[in-house]
């Protein structure tokens, strides 16, 4: 192997951007949460550590110290919402492709193949922010999503596993709407708990 391919990058060498390819569903999923926690949830955090903070010794203080381990929490997963709202590049599935794009297997494609026993499997490629396998939505870019990329019906791939490797055989390509699980609440949260108190205060 020649050394050019061994050679260390350079410090101030850019990182190889990844594409954050994602569907409109999954985008607005995305800025959801983002909205829920930076105008719901934070603030009712930053409520409850502010009552805390006057109950006493701050370094005794449950609530204080678990309200401002729940604030770096949430502030944590607000910039990572951030950074993927602002990198997000929207593929919408029933948009019109022509040509090889609409036969073959490219990001927001549905898939039917069947493996070596004929046992046959239909999944849709999104993005790593709206992968669920109780849906069948699987990564662009994990090794199934990976061996089915630009295939077509008839089509014979290989796909790589940590114990070896499978045959499949690719049935059909099509382009439909992917229906991602909308953000919820979540129950437990700050936000639903103050309003479920202020609902019985008044009542």
């Amino acid at each position: 192997m020649r050394k050019g391919f061994t050679r260390k990058p350079k410090p101030d060498a850019p990182a190889t951007h990844i594409k954050n390819y994602i569907t409109p569903s999954g985008l607005e999923r995305l800025k959801d949460e983002h909205r829920f926690l930076l105008t719901r949830e934070r603030p009712a955090v930053v409520e409850v550590v502010a009552w805390a903070a006057g109950n006493g010794d701050r370094s005794e203080n449950a609530d204080y110290q678990y309200g401002k381990r729940r604030l770096r929490q949430i502030d944590g997963r607000i910039r990572f919402l951030s950074k993927r709202i602002e990198a997000a590049e929207v593929v919408d599935p029933e948009g019109p492709r022509a040509g090889q794009a609409a036969t073959r297997a490219f990001f927001g494609a549905t898939v039917r193949f069947a493996n070596a026993a004929g046992a046959e499997r239909v999944v849709s490629i999104v993005g790593t922010d709206e992968v669920d396998l109780n849906r069948n939505h699987i990564s662009w870019v994990s090794p199934l999503g990976r061996a089915l990329m630009k295939s077509e019906a008839g089509d014979s791939v290989v796909l790589q596993l940590p114990g070896g490797t499978e045959d499949l055989t690719v049935l059909e390509v099509c382009y439909e709407r992917i229906s991602v699980e909308p953000f919820r609440e979540p129950p437990g949260s700050e936000a639903s708990t103050k309003r479920v108190t202020q609902r019985r205060s008044s009542s």
